[in-house]
């Protein structure tokens, strides 16, 4: 009997060829496509209609459907609106309210791709679950290591730091050891209508006009106006909403000074906007919670290389290991811009160690 595969298909080019190649190596193939929560759109005369999910839309339920006819596999569309929502949308909102800049995409990838997806995978009889992500899985001295992508300007290995042995046992990366351009050259081939789609980099349940205006209706209180001072508490001037705001940020603010100056900090308690100069930015250290490592355990050594954003350098530090599922990271050298609600992800070389959230860059002492 031959190995089955689910494929998680978007619509776009990147999961089309994950099929096609798992096809071209014999598997038993099958795409599967989620239908993912989408905000109400009341501005339509009266009438209620939604707003496409970019990961949904009906032009990507459409190429999906047409790629699965084109390979002869067998295409299913899987409603998680309500389950995204709750692990994904809801947080998402929360963590603005609080002062936090989240990345969506881990939870995302946390609780619903190799999560619920995963589940139903396996209930359809697939042996694993394929994604068009870029990275790597190799299996070696008893375990699954997590690596990068062969193509440095598209690995993905930041927004899957919280796969463990479980999920990595389950899971293939097809494209994990091409190019983008070599992807596309083999959606070209093989006459896939996907080929030339261009990537959305936006967060798909946003639409078009971005997260600000989201917010506006899902969480009016994130837009409340309030004070933007600086590190002393002297008033500057005033902000539109702690959520159109984010570390480093410099333009915007509305407020003219002697010297340029970006947000150091969002303060929920006193709505306020903290800013000063840029060498206020550089962080020596964090504290990361929520952290999990590929392996199951912490690694036994402590020097890493780290991320603390999905575009950000590696930076070399020493990894420190707390309480309640939290770490300390030093840097060698002071990093720019560190956000609570983003991930830090910790590697060594060309492998993810694991990673967590961004509590803050330094231990609040009433929870060492």
């Amino acid at each position: 009997m031959r190995t089955r595969v689910a494929v998680a298909m978007s619509g776009g080019v990147d999961s089309a060829v994950a099929a096609l190649l798992l096809v071209q190596q014999g598997y038993d193939v099958l795409g599967l496509m989620m239908r993912l929560w989408a905000e109400e759109d009341n501005d339509t005369g009266g009438q209620a209609n939604l707003r496409a999910n970019r990961c949904c839309s009906p032009q990507g339920v459409e190429d999906a459907r047409r790629v699965a006819q084109l390979l002869d596999i067998p295409f299913y569309l899987l409603n998680y609106e309500r389950e995204f929502k709750a692990a994904v949308v809801d947080p998402f909102v929360a963590e603005y309210a609080a002062g936090r800049t989240p990345n969506p995409c881990l939870a995302c990838n946390r609780h619903i791709k190799f999560g619920l997806l995963l589940q139903r995978a396996r209930s359809l009889g697939a042996d694993f679950l394929a994604t068009g992500h870029y990275a790597r899985i190799v299996q070696g001295e008893g375990r699954y290591r997590l690596l990068k992508s062969a193509d440095r300007r598209k690995d993905q290995s930041y927004v899957l730091y919280m796969l463990g042995q479980r999920e990595l046992g389950q899971v293939l990366f097809p494209l994990g050891g091409l190019t983008k351009d070599e992807v596309r050259a083999r959606a070209a081939q093989a006459g896939l209508p996907v080929g030339e789609k261009p990537e959305s980099q936006e967060i798909c349940f946003v639409g078009d006009e971005g997260y600000h205006p989201f917010l506006s209706r899902q969480a009016p209180a994130t837009v409340r106006p309030g004070p933007i001072v600086d590190a002393t508490g002297r008033v500057l001037g005033q902000h539109q909403g702690l959520a159109f705001y984010t570390v480093g940020q410099r333009h915007g603010l509305g407020i003219a000074t002697g010297e340029p100056l970006y947000v150091l900090r969002l303060d929920p308690v006193r709505n306020a906007l903290v800013v000063g100069p840029e060498e206020a930015l550089g962080q020596q250290e964090l504290i990361a919670g929520q952290v999990s490592f590929v392996a199951g355990y912490a690694p036994p050594v402590s020097r890493v290389t780290a991320k603390v954003r999905y575009k950000a350098p590696e930076a070399p530090g020493t990894l420190l290991p707390l309480d309640n599922g939290r770490v300390r990271l030093v840097f060698d050298r002071p990093q720019r811009a560190i956000t609570p609600g983003q991930a830090v992800v910790f590697y060594q070389g060309e492998e993810v160690l694991g990673g967590g959230i961004i509590d803050g860059t330094q231990i609040n002492a009433s929870c060492t």
